[in-house]
């Protein structure tokens, strides 16, 4: 602690001797560096601010397509690159892999310092990694603080890891003032909104042919994009939830064109996966892909007929365009619904007839409740006039 005091006491004194802060990014997966992305572009080169990528979790898993790859497509070095487990067969293999980041981190804390490091979203990897900080007196901010998804366990660890955090940067004013309830403290949460909306005010999409050229995807069929994750907070109905949406899947691959991108690194993901796999072997109409890369999902979600799942990108992204929604079960309960979005059951009845009704529907331009405008230019602004001190 007094380490770390003294070197913020020499680096507050000498920053206008061409010192620039040291920020940290802890990025764990392909979805969080996705709505990371527009943040990392403008700090990499900002003037005040030097930046190191701390990548861990599945971007270093060729089971979840190595995606650390991605970020190096970018352009962006990544200086840290933490290996951690990322098993997630079952509960214990779980908090093996929570176990393992946190020894990991705790050797990587004790011997890098920094200004100020950015965490995100609910993820358990993060939680590991930002909980072997604590005693070491990081500050941290964290991203997407203060929502809510009653049907995964990624609800605690996100509140948890807003208690551990110095500032608190929400979408929304509904998770402001949740986020406000959490750490009692309202000058450190700021109403930024996602930064995932300046991804996709500023993406250069695949056109259709681009999207086929590349993924060898033909996105001019009518087409479904389906993410499923497990539902962590009631474990034993996993099983019967995805044999339900297969059993969708099957009535509905006559009608659509089925892109699949494959779950998370959860609790019974592996699980989730296995069954995916045997039920589209040798279905020319179903299409699993591990990752798209965020230029690719985007670009899939923008040219998709509807998305059917319980991704929370179907309640910010899709919001943007916007796209229709069919959300299924408790996973993402405790989100802000638009009028795009349907919330249904895990049954397969339920899903063909959401399928029928959303058929018929026709969604309008709604106000964006995630759009503040340069949520990234935001950020920075915020974090140039903080005194990054403890």
């Amino acid at each position: 602690m007094e380490k770390r005091k003294r070197y913020m006491e020499i680096k507050s004194a000498t920053l206008g001797l061409n010192s620039k802060f040291k920020i940290g990014v802890l990025t764990s997966s392909r979805a969080d560096f996705g709505i990371y992305y527009p943040l990392v572009k403008k700090l990499v080169n900002h003037s005040l601010f030097n930046l190191e990528i701390i990548a861990f979790g599945t971007h270093l898993d060729q089971n979840y397509g190595y995606t650390i790859d991605e970020i190096h497509s970018y352009g962006f070095e990544v200086k840290h690159q933490i290996k951690t487990l990322t098993l997630n067969k079952n509960p214990n293999e779980t908090s093996k892999s929570i176990g393992d980041t946190i020894l990991k981190f705790s050797e990587f804390w004790k011997t890098n310092e920094f200004d100020l490091v950015f965490c995100l979203g609910d993820r358990y990897e993060m939680f590991a990694a930002v909980s072997a900080s604590l005693t070491f007196g990081v500050n941290l901010a964290h991203l997407h603080a203060g929502e809510t998804t009653l049907g995964a366990v990624d609800n605690v660890f996100r509140h948890s890891i807003s208690l551990m955090c110095k500032y608190l940067f929400v979408s929304t004013e509904k998770y402001r003032k949740r986020a406000i309830q959490i750490n009692n403290n309202p000058g450190s949460v700021y109403n930024v909104g996602a930064l995932s909306v300046d991804n996709l005010e500023n993406l250069s999409y695949y056109s259709k042919k681009e999207f086929n050229d590349k993924f060898n995807i033909d996105l001019t069929i009518p087409t479904i994009l389906s993410t499923f994750h497990p539902e962590t907070i009631s474990l034993s109905k996993n099983s019967q939830y995805i044999d339900e949406l297969i059993m969708s899947f099957n009535e509905l691959k006559e009608r659509y064109q089925i892109v699949i991108t494959m779950p998370n690194s959860d609790t019974l993901g592996d699980m989730i996966r296995e069954k995916i796999i045997d039920f589209s072997k040798d279905l020319e109409q179903v299409k699993l892909v591990e990752s798209f890369g965020m230029k690719g999902y985007l670009s899939c979600m923008k040219h998709c007929s509807f998305l059917l799942g319980n991704t929370s990108s179907g309640f910010v992204e899709a919001s943007y365009f916007p796209k229709k929604v069919i959300n299924l079960g408790q996973r993402q309960s405790g989100r802000i619904i638009t009028e795009n979005i349907l919330n249904i059951p895990i049954e397969k009845n339920s899903i063909i007839d959401a399928v029928s009704k959303i058929e018929k529907t026709v969604v309008g331009a709604n106000e964006n409740i995630y759009k503040k405008g340069n949520t990234s230019d935001n950020i920075i602004d915020i974090i140039s006039s903080l005194k990054l001190t403890k």
